[in-house]
């Protein structure tokens, strides 16, 4: 396993050599501020997906405050755009995002964490109420890892390395590393990330449940975005409740997810868009969704 200061030491490859890889065409979003650290952009035929790409490719996209300040920006931002039917949030070919910032964090103070909410700022992704979806390729280690699954879905690139190195640091996880792994992978698997700091490749994240699927590094943005786009010809009211019932599962017991999930599926039959969608799958026809 190559060592973290070596990982956090490489240089990554320019975002223009992503972005032509990818084969993904880019639009300008309307936004009046210009980012530091990210990209914020609309793709897809329709422009409907939004696409935030972390910019910081001499820090291997470490997770600084700035950052995740402007991805949080981002998120509020297209979570109010009613274009937007999904977000896509990746990095360059050669990380995600290779860790939280070290240098940024070394001299912190419990106080110091405890008085300012440390990494607070960071839960506006698991709080967008747009589904999010994770493109990953390089490395996606510890804040990083968690940043992806912070995301409704992940997609991977086959080169993509996930890990949750902290416990090497003298720290563990603080932004759900040791929580949503258990929860996704099981006891046995998320001790053995989190106790030795080993990463896992693509194809075993995948078999772990931690990633839906794997695709060629230069595919995998391109294939986000279609997942991007295929979710947002779907009302997007029925897409939050779905969503919603989904996270339910992921964090409450079975008997209390029925209950939620079955009184949200009552709840459709009030909505416009679900007379539609019944009404156009009996007559034979597209659905015109209204969002009402």
């Amino acid at each position: 396993m190559a060592s973290i200061g070596k990982i956090f030491a490489s240089r990554t490859c320019t975002l223009a050599k992503a972005a032509k890889a990818s084969n993904v065409r880019f639009y300008c979003a309307a936004s009046p501020k210009a980012f530091e650290f990210i990209k914020a952009e609309l793709v897809g035929e329709k422009k409907n997906v939004a696409l935030i790409t972390l910019n910081r490719p001499k820090a291997l996209n470490a997770l600084c405050n700035g950052l995740m300040n402007e991805v949080s920006q981002a998120l509020e931002q297209f979570d109010r755009d009613d274009k937007v039917g999904a977000i896509v949030i990746t990095g360059s070919e050669k990380a995600f995002a290779a860790g939280a910032d070290i240098k940024e964090m070394q001299n912190n103070t419990y106080s110091k964490c405890i008085t300012g909410n440390f990494l607070n700022n960071w839960t506006s992704v698991a709080k967008a109420q747009k589904p999010v979806i994770a493109a990953v390729n390089g490395y996606a280690l510890g804040g990083g890892c968690e940043f992806a699954m912070m995301c409704d879905i992940i997609y991977a690139g086959d080169k993509a390395k996930f890990g949750q190195p902290e416990i090497a640091l003298g720290t563990i996880p603080g932004a759900g590393g040791s929580q949503r792994t258990t929860r996704v992978m099981g006891k046995s698997k998320a001790m053995e990330m989190c106790l030795t700091g080993n990463m896992i490749n693509a194809e075993e994240a995948e078999r772990s449940g931690l990633v839906s699927k794997v695709f060629p590094a230069d595919k995998v943005v391109g294939e986000a975005v279609k997942l991007g786009e295929k979710i947002s010809t779907f009302s997007p009211l029925i897409v939050q409740l779905c969503k919603e019932a989904v996270n339910t599962a992921y964090e409450t017991t079975l008997n209390e997810g029925l209950k939620f999930e079955r009184r949200h599926f009552h709840a459709t039959f009030s909505t416009k868009d679900r007379l539609e969608g019944m009404t156009a799958f009996v007559e034979k026809r597209a659905p015109k969704f209204t969002n009402e």
